[in-house]
């Protein structure tokens, strides 16, 4: 008998709930004492789309206690592509403006992610003044 599930994307829902038990299994595994996932690196996990599914989720949870600092798992444990993910804006609220908005928002928290939130080097690598970053993270809302 087949067992369909919808994709991961799909029903974002089961996300802490998979964290959670990810989050045991391989503290358990790699003996560390990881007790919870910051609050601001779980609004990341489920603004992600995981095109690798729940086994996605499974490899970037194992690498952020493998690599990270008990006991939370935090934001910089992350993968880049993780920290850059924002909620998708919803069809009946798109505008021009937002979208543009959205589009700068990614590429300032990429060129952070590839610079480890050296600011000078990410302003660097987007081609802009480092005022000009810092003006617009602020207008963006990026700490």
């Amino acid at each position: 008998m087949p067992i369909t599930l919808p994709p991961l994307r799909e029903r974002k829902e089961d996300i802490p709930g998979l964290t959670q038990f990810f989050l045991q299994r391989f503290s358990l595994e790699t003996k560390k004492h990881f007790t919870e996932v910051t609050e601001d690196a779980q609004k990341k996990l489920l603004a992600y789309d995981w095109p690798g599914n729940v086994r996605e989720l499974a490899n970037v949870m194992e690498r952020a206690i493998v690599l990270g600092q008990e006991p939370r798992v935090t934001l910089h444990d992350l993968p880049p592509r993780i920290i850059a993910a924002e909620p998708r804006m919803r069809s009946d609220t798109f505008s021009y403006r937002g979208a543009m908005n959205a589009t700068k928002r990614e590429a300032v928290l990429r060129a952070l992610a590839q610079t480890q939130g050296n600011r000078a080097a990410a302003a660097k690598l987007l081609g802009v003044q480092r005022s000009y970053l810092l003006k617009l993270m602020k207008a963006l809302g990026i700490d």
